[in-house]
């Protein structure tokens, strides 16, 4: 065979064999980002659900007008050990608790942080069942804006110059509502900071969500325990209570856990900035719950307070998708030849 024919025929193989491999680069790609568009859409499911949760149990709560915020709090201490007990170790998630427990340094920051969020809970109890919505709908509302702050204090983060904006915005309508009509939000600024520093606390410590709330209701419940034994006079008694009662108070467990479930499987397929966007959810569903549903007034101090903090927001979330985009757009530059 001649040496150019012998030449020919290679460089067709050459060809059909790049063909090939280019086709077959194309559909790995093209399957990886099919499993990634399938994990993210799974993702966002997961994300609603958590937050419509979130913003629909001030329903459950309002259920148990008649009892006491404290012994709410303790059902949900109680119950919730149970639940999250099961989960543990239904899911093989014992190992990591036993690591948590092993250290002392862990074990004093999930104690104040439970502490925190034993705060955080009975707040926000009180202020469904005595007509104060509205506020912890605010208190939600700012907790991205206090989360950036208490970054910028303690971690000391660099806030963009929009960001710096959004918080100003957002003490504005504080002050606006403090200087002019004399009121200081301070339910929506108790539950604010204090879920805020509570996610401070957990970010030292390198324990998953489930496992840690577990360590946290475990340290809870000696307390609850004590104050059901000897203070609970209204629903301690399950012999008293009807069925239908002991139903809905042994549900605080399923209402405080189910949530978390489906947040921990978002997180792990969504982008932080996309979780972000979504967390407006549930302080809207509780805004509109709590002004349609429930007819809590809404105030002209109000109303300017919730403005310049949606305006806040607004601003703050054109920052962080743009600085996400910038961020993207970045790394493909590095990445290509």
């Amino acid at each position: 065979m001649p040496i150019s024919n012998t030449a020919t025929i290679l460089a067709y193989s050459a060809q059909g064999f790049m063909r090939s491999a280019i086709k077959s680069r194309y559909a790995i790609g093209h399957d990886v980002n099919a499993q990634a568009n399938d994990q993210t859409k799974i993702g966002i499911i997961f994300a609603l659900c958590a937050y419509s949760m979130w913003g629909f149990a001030p329903i459950y709560f309002k259920m148990l007008t008649a009892i006491p915020a404290p012994e709410v709090l303790m059902h949900r201490v109680v119950w919730s050990v149970f639940v999250l007990c099961f989960l543990v170790l239904g899911l093989r998630g014992i190992a990591k608790v036993r690591v948590a427990l092993a250290s002392t340094k862990v074990l004093k920051t999930l104690f104040i942080a439970g502490l925190l969020l034993a705060l955080n809970w009975l707040l926000f109890i009180w202020a469904v069942n005595n007509n104060y919505m509205l506020e912890a709908s605010l208190g939600y509302y700012i907790n991205p804006l206090i989360n950036v702050f208490l970054a910028r204090l303690f971690l000391g983060e660099v806030l963009r110059p929009l960001q710096k904006v959004a918080v100003g915005i957002a003490l504005a309508g504080v002050l606006v509502l403090l200087f002019t009509y004399g009121e200081l939000p301070w339910i929506a600024l108790t539950l604010a900071f204090s879920f805020s520093i509570y996610g401070l606390l957990r970010k030292q410590v390198a324990v998953d969500s489930m496992p840690g709330l577990f360590i946290e209701t475990l340290m809870m419940l000696p307390a609850a325990i004590i104050y059901w034994v000897w203070f609970a006079e209204v629903s301690g008694n399950f012999t008293q209570n009807s069925s239908h009662l002991n139903i809905v108070l042994m549900c605080a467990g399923i209402v405080t856990t189910a949530p978390l479930l489906c947040f921990t499987g978002a997180a792990r397929r969504l982008r932080y900035s996309t979780l972000g966007f979504l967390q407006y959810i549930g302080p809207s569903i509780m805004f509109c719950l709590a002004t349609f549903m429930y007819d809590e007034p809404l105030s002209s101090a109000r109303l300017v307070t919730f403005i310049f903090v949606w305006s806040a927001l607004g601003l703050f979330t054109y920052d962080s998708v743009t600085a996400y985009r910038a961020e993207r757009k970045l790394k493909k530059a590095v990445q290509s030849p």
